[in-house]
């Protein structure tokens, strides 16, 4: 079995170390393992604080699959971002030619508050 300390449960957790402290002391935490280490310390089963559910706003301690999935919506984002700017180059473009802003707005899937106000800026 794999043990922890308070700072290795702590950096798990991504919480300082007063704050595990506290979760422990109110139940929000694994209990601490009943024989302490070779130094005295209080140590945890490192499985039971990695399956122990987090309380906290905080809380972000993802699974391999969490973590691909995050990757993707990052990456997600960014594509968005592209296609946004890109937009924004295609309603100015429209602009310089002509086009109405109800026509813009319909063809670029935004709404024409969007369009008037990504024309401003």
């Amino acid at each position: 079995m794999t043990t922890w300390t308070a700072d290795e449960c702590a950096e798990q957790w991504g919480v300082q170390v007063g704050t595990w402290n506290s979760y422990v002391s109110r139940g929000q935490a694994p209990a601490p393992l009943p024989a302490p280490d070779d130094a005295g310390r209080r140590v945890w089963d490192a499985a039971a604080v990695r399956a122990f559910p987090r309380p906290g706003a905080g809380h972000r301690r993802t699974s391999a699959a969490a973590e691909e999935l995050l990757a993707e919506m990052a990456e997600t984002g960014a594509r968005m971002a592209e296609l946004r700017d890109r937009q924004r180059e295609l309603l100015r473009a429209g602009r310089d030619a002509g086009c109405e802003i109800r026509a813009m707005s319909e063809a670029l899937g935004i709404s024409r508050q969007t369009a008037y106000a990504w024309l401003k800026n």
